[in-house]
């Protein structure tokens, strides 16, 4: 865990901002890319040494953009983190006109990692301790209990098939490919409606540093499909 090269996309905030976190703190050189560029210098500016990259990864050119600049500015670059990813609640009841938008989940949390992965296993092979981490949901597992948010967890369970896949296809390249599955986290995700249903806090809710810190450690012991159980504060 020290000695990297990582880049961890959606890395401004929440579970993402922890793992850039945790990896500074341990050695590595890390770089984050998101959309909103305050959040992004505001995060460079909390965590020294930190390298940022303004990225939509729902865009093909921004991802195009993203792996050039990783390449030619940080040619060691090992480890991947796909973790940005959005959530919205849908009523499937309203027929198409709540879909709006539901195309924008599906290429952040769906067809980013599967891109972004192909873009990065050339600059990733060959390299010592070659990993994709990819960040999917709980609630992949778990649909009845958000169903309001439908495309985001089918765009998940669809991240995880896909991980499944990628391991073993990238196996002989020795690129080791890591999910990692988060109960209910502390962060900004579908914010409008946790504080629609006062669920901004819960006692069900793992602070975003707590989460990561068993992850990597779950990471480091050399599971590839982790798991961390939400227990109640």
């Amino acid at each position: 865990m020290t000695g990297n090269t990582v880049l961890v996309t959606g890395g401004a905030t929440g579970i993402g901002r922890s793992m850039a976190k945790y990896l500074l703190e341990r050695g590595n050189t890390v770089i984050i890319c998101g959309r909103r560029e305050q959040r992004l210098a505001q995060a460079a500016k909390e965590l020294p040494g930190l390298h940022t990259f303004r990225c939509d990864v729902a865009d093909p050119d921004d991802r195009a953009a993203l792996a050039k600049y990783v390449g030619e500015n940080f040619p060691k670059i090992n480890v991947l983190v796909n973790n940005a990813g959005i959530q919205r609640d849908i009523d499937l009841s309203k027929g198409p006109a709540d879909l709006a938008g539901g195309d924008i989940e599906i290429g952040i949390n769906l067809e980013a990692p599967i891109y972004l992965s192909t873009l990065f296993t050339p600059l990733l092979a060959g390299k010592a301790n070659a990993t994709i981490v990819n960040v999917s949901s709980a609630l992949a597992f778990m649909v009845e209990r958000a169903a309001r948010c439908p495309i985001y967890c089918a765009s998940k369970a669809g991240l995880h098939a896909f991980s499944i896949a990628q391991r073993i296809q990238l196996a002989p390249l020795g690129i080791r490919v890591v999910e990692i599955i988060p109960p209910m986290v502390e962060s900004e995700l579908n914010m409008e409606s946790r504080i629609k249903r006062n669920m901004v806090t819960s006692p069900f809710m793992m602070g975003s540093d707590e989460f990561v810190e068993k992850a990597f450690a779950k990471m480091e012991r050399g599971e590839e499909e982790i798991r961390i159980e939400m227990q109640r504060k």
